[in-house]
């Protein structure tokens, strides 16, 4: 038998192990903690990324609500911000419970947002201009204005009128602070009897209406801007639709109290994307500032 019989006594040829390709990254499988699905086109959205992209659906441009320190963040100059009346705090004047007792509602709310109550202000620039400026945190009790922000929003006017600056207000409300009954009504003539000394003087206003801005807020100073911009689809009115339906009893128009139905009839300047929004209200301060 020849050598070539005695295969089996060779040291096997070499083998060569194929090098095994790197799966691709898969995404996360959609849980209620890292995905959603759009309220605008249904489409499933990855939550970090969404946040990336200001809480703006890259798919349909649907805005979800999002945090107005987020807002301020993205709309000034960086480092600019100067917080004023981070220390005054609501206090409970009128023994006020319904399900729960205010203060526990302030106490649940503070503990939650990081915030003594809704409104948030300071000085700042934007694209070099000196401006004074307020968000509302919607998180914190729907953004209701009681006692503290209807004197947060007088003290921003005020000094915006002293230092001869621009005012501008994010809105984000429910309305009044029903917890704090006429305490809270007071704060829609106070706001706006400060704006108007503001007015007088020639300083500009601008107002920025997200969704939703309604009740006292929407009826005071919220619709009082020298310029009202507002982003797309925000609910923007008084009264909620359903309370109108059911006060009037007849169907409402298509889109009613969206930001372009209030467009349409006169209501608002500009409807304004996240994305262009610190650009315009640049643009347009330089314009308002201009002299005559």
């Amino acid at each position: 038998m020849g050598d070539g019989s005695r295969w089996f006594e060779q040291p096997p040829p070499e083998i060569r192990q194929a090098k095994a390709k790197e799966a691709p990254a898969l995404p996360e499988r959609p849980t209620k903690d890292n995905w959603l699905r759009c309220n605008g086109c249904a489409e499933f959205l990855y939550k970090p990324k969404l946040e990336e992209n200001r809480q703006v659906c890259p798919h349909c441009d649907h805005h979800y609500r999002w945090s107005g320190l987020a807002r301020l963040g993205e709309l000034v100059d960086d480092d600019s911000f100067e917080r004023h009346d981070a220390d005054i705090a609501p206090t409970d004047a009128l023994g006020f419970v319904d399900s729960k007792s205010y203060v526990g509602r302030i106490e649940a709310s503070q503990k939650k947002v990081g915030e003594l109550d809704a409104f948030v202000s300071g000085s700042a620039t934007i694209d070099g201009m000196p401006v004074e400026i307020g968000t509302f945190q919607f998180a914190f009790m729907g953004g209701s204005m009681g006692s503290v922000v209807g004197e947060a929003i007088t003290r921003l006017f005020e000094r915006a009128l002293k230092n001869r600056r621009p005012a501008i207000v994010i809105s984000a409300s429910g309305g009044a602070r029903m917890q704090e009954g006429i305490l809270s009504l007071m704060q829609m003539a106070k706001t706006c009897a400060a704006l108007a000394r503001l007015r007088a003087s020639g300083m500009p206003y601008v107002s920025i209406l997200t969704d939703p801005t309604t009740g006292g807020v929407a009826a005071s100073f919220a619709m009082l801007g020298d310029l009202i911009l507002a982003e797309p689809k925000a609910l923007i009115g008084f009264a909620g639709p359903r309370v109108i339906e059911q006060t009037i009893g007849e169907a409402l128009p298509e889109g009613f109290q969206t930001s372009e139905y209030l467009l349409e009839h006169g209501m608002l300047d500009f409807i304004v994307g996240r994305d262009a929004l610190r650009e315009r209200v640049a643009w347009s301060l330089r314009w308002m500032l201009e002299p005559a």
